[in-house]
């Protein structure tokens, strides 16, 4: 098992999911990402869980109103 560090974190959503997100874009509410979508939040999911080898509450990722929320709840089971 992996953990996700925050500089991980923040290139798999500019990378893999192709996001050009500044680093105050990560503390942002989803509502003022630009392009931010429920798909975008479940591919996050698969990275997430194949970066960290288990899975990911998804249930409480919706819950989350920003990037950062996510990475907080993912490393911190």
């Amino acid at each position: 098992m992996t953990s996700v560090d925050s500089a991980e974190f923040q290139r798999l959503v500019r990378e893999d999911l192709q996001l050009p997100l500044t680093a105050d874009d990560f503390t942002s509410d989803f509502d003022q990402l630009p392009d931010w979508d429920s798909l975008l939040l479940l591919k996050l999911v698969v990275l997430l869980e194949r970066a960290t080898g288990h899975p990911v509450p998804v249930s409480r990722l919706f819950e989350a109103r920003s990037l950062q929320e996510i990475h907080t709840m993912v490393v911190t089971p």
